[in-house]
């Protein structure tokens, strides 16, 4: 594998991986600390593209300032081990000056969605993301772009900032990988206490609980949420920042889970902020 810090050298590296035959390029843009959710993206890059590049870059930018920043996990060792494993060409890890170099002031905002559910949580945070991403895409140039689904609001804001500035990358959103008992992967997941651990759970069986009502034939979103409420009354210590059923692609509110929607939930653990999500398929 080869590792670049610099943007010409990433681009040189992936100009010349695509010669003298054309291939396609898959990335997966990371943020390290990598776990099993993150092989599973870096998989289904193998598995569609010739070409496959990752990135593992902090952005400081989508972090507030009474985030966590300065203790986000780095293992950038064990990181280049995973994407050895995984059979990743080039890796492109540049430093904070390299991305933002002095008086660069250009910040990308998708309007609405950008302010909606962990963008509301979160002022700002998606400008980061939307900023980092675009240039990211820009350096790279990938054919297609690997985001897994535990992100769903940051792929809602990702497709509309790709479709209104016709960027030529086609996003691939992949499942959520979990962990037996149902905890969704994430980097912050090593932030928890063992019984933080336990009191996390109740993310997936809120949203399981969602589910089966939608299975058996419940489709009015306000039962569904009052279900997941319950099911976090049972659990005083982990506060709820949002619950909400959403169309997948606007953020916005829905009645009914018919069409297909999003079911979202963030809550803090402890000091650690979790997100999880499903789609419920609806009605034909």
């Amino acid at each position: 594998m080869q590792i670049t810090h610099t943007i010409p050298e990433m681009r040189a590296a992936v100009h010349a991986l695509r010669q003298p035959t054309p291939r396609t390029v898959g990335f997966v843009p990371t943020m390290g600390a990598l776990h099993e959710g993150h092989r599973s993206l870096l998989r289904a890059a193998r598995k569609r593209c010739g070409i496959v590049a990752a990135s593992i870059f902090v952005n400081p930018t989508q972090f507030g300032p009474k985030e966590d920043f300065s203790r986000y996990p780095r293992t950038f060792d064990d990181d280049c081990r995973m994407l050895e494993e995984e059979r990743v060409d080039v890796l492109y890890a540049p430093n904070a000056e390299e991305m933002y170099p002095a008086g660069a002031s250009t910040v990308i905002r998708v309007e609405g969605i950008s302010d909606r559910l962990d963008g509301a949580s979160r002022p700002g945070h998606f400008y980061g993301v939307a900023t980092v991403v675009a240039k990211l895409f820009n350096i790279v140039q990938p054919d297609v772009a690997f985001f897994g689904q535990k992100d769903a609001v940051q792929g809602a804001v990702l497709r509309r900032m790709v479709r209104d500035l016709d960027m030529p990358v086609e996003l691939a959103i992949c499942p959520i990988v979990r962990e037996a008992d149902g905890l969704a992967l994430s980097s912050r997941n090593r932030y928890l206490s063992p019984d933080e651990r336990r009191q996390a759970l109740v993310l997936s069986r809120a949203l399981q609980a969602a589910e089966s009502l939608a299975e058996h034939g419940d489709h009015n979103a306000t039962p569904l949420l009052e279900a997941m409420r319950q099911i976090f009354a049972a659990e005083p210590a982990v506060k709820v920042d949002y619950l909400a059923i959403v169309d997948s692609d606007t953020l916005l509110p829905v009645e009914s889970t018919q069409a297909g929607v999003l079911v979202a939930v963030a809550a803090h653990v402890g000091s650690t902020r979790l997100i999880d999500n499903l789609l419920i398929a609806g009605k034909s």
